[in-house]
């Protein structure tokens, strides 16, 4: 037995405001039911002995400690720059007053 029929698959296309021929019906309505029958069957699978989780395997983080390093000094980071201005990187206005 069917889980969806041809006119609840096109009460579905009108409330979605699809325009849905009527061999499409025939086609939506045996691809929904296969889904409907595949989500039914996980439902059948799922036991109560089970905990719900969001992921398969347990998660664990990796990181590192947080260790202070000497960073670039300020002439050093703008050594490189192609153009600066009171000690910053100087670069192209992308926004104007209006943005």
């Amino acid at each position: 037995m069917a889980a969806i029929s041809r006119e609840e698959v096109a009460h579905l296309a009108r409330l979605s405001r699809l325009a849905v021929t009527e061999q499409e019906l025939d086609v939506f309505a045996g691809q929904l039911d296969v889904i409907l029958q595949s989500v039914a069957r996980i439902g059948d699978v799922a036991a109560g002995d089970i905990p719900p989780t969001s992921h398969s395997v347990p998660l664990t983080n990796v990181l590192r400690e947080d260790v202070v390093v000497p960073g670039l000094t300020r002439e050093e980071a703008l050594s490189g720059a192609p153009d600066q201005a009171e000690n910053r990187f100087r670069v192209p206005q992308i926004l104007t007053e209006e943005a």
